[in-house]
């Protein structure tokens, strides 16, 4: 019986896919000093759709399908971004949840991807399975620079690996490719909220998500608001669970994002009123619009919060 991969090489068969294509998907390829391998998505490069559906597929370490659906906004035609997996936990906490805060120097990004299972630090790899000891490591980062030396070595002495071991993937919000990635991440909103709200994640069996693509931001800032607020006031996810009606009926309300009281204005005028301080901000705004739950334990289902088209119209200035 062969042993099954782990997530670290299941996302690096995806970038290896990626390194191969590279023209197609319209990215640059290059190797650091220490051997590190960088697939530039959007920094540099001009990326585009097929790559962000790329970078979001690695961030879910190959266990969720992404795709790209017609949809609207506000009455105007839109492109949607839909995730669906039968591994919700391990695809989207264990892997896709940028819950890794790089900060080498000068350098900053958000870490994404299956390297936060290898490095298995965050609090809630002590909830949740996936910790791994990979032989390779694959990272997303949201960020405007390449990482330089000094963070490729940070990263290889945290993962305990060589850097010709390291795969790096980066594109900022305000790219094609990191726009969509980001967009991408309507399940793993809903997920990590029930996480915050002490759901057992063991309930969850399969799980769907929708967002809208907003179109990509002038700059980094407005990139933001509009990738959060695609997700706060668009967002649309789907759970199939086995649990008990009432915990469901009890834990319900409190997951979309109309439940926070910051809800109802555009993102980054939310932001704007904390002072541009992220952690100012009501942590548990950070959800999807709609969710609902299918039980299978009871075959009832459960519907819970609204859609705001007027406040994505305004965000993604549709006039």
């Amino acid at each position: 019986m062969s042993t099954p991969m782990s997530l670290n090489e299941r996302a690096q068969r995806l970038a290896d896919y990626m390194v191969a294509n590279a023209a197609t998907l319209r990215i640059a390829v290059q190797q650091t000093a220490a051997g590190a391998r960088l697939l530039d998505c959007g920094i540099n490069s001009l990326g585009g759709l097929q790559a962000g559906l790329g970078l979001a597929r690695i961030c879910l370490a190959g266990l969720g399908d992404v795709a790209l659906a017609a949809g609207e906004v506000a009455g105007m035609p839109a492109v949607h971004v839909t995730v669906a997996t039968d591994q919700p936990v391990t695809a989207c906490m264990a892997a896709q949840y940028a819950g890794w805060q790089i900060s080498v120097g000068k350098f900053f990004a958000m870490g994404s991807g299956p390297m936060r299972a290898a490095y298995g630090k965050e609090e809630l790899f002590d909830k949740i399975p996936g910790r791994e000891q990979a032989p390779v490591a694959v990272g997303v980062l949201e960020t405007r620079k390449l990482p330089d030396d000094a963070v490729i070595a940070f990263l290889c002495e945290r993962l305990n690996l060589p850097a010709s071991k390291l795969t790096l993937l980066a594109a900022p919000a305000s790219s094609l490719a990191g726009n969509l990635q980001v967009v991408a991440r309507s399940l793993e909103t809903a997920l990590h909220k029930l996480y915050e709200l002490k759901f057992d994640l063991g309930q969850m069996v399969s799980g769907f998500g929708t967002a809208p693509l907003p179109p990509v931001a002038a700059n980094d800032l407005q990139a933001i608001g509009r990738t959060n607020d695609a997700i706060l006031y668009g967002g649309r996810v789907v759970v199939w669970v086995q649990a008990d009606d009432d915990q469901i009926a009890e834990i319900g309300p409190k997951v979309p994002s109309s439940a926070s009281p910051d809800h109802g204005a555009p993102f980054s005028t939310i932001f704007e009123r904390y002072q541009r301080d992220f952690y100012k901000i009501d942590p548990m705004l950070f959800s999807p619009a709609e969710i609902v739950f299918h039980n299978l334990k009871s075959g009832r289902s459960h519907a819970f919060g609204r859609l705001e088209p007027e406040v994505l119209k305004r965000s993604f200035f549709i006039g």
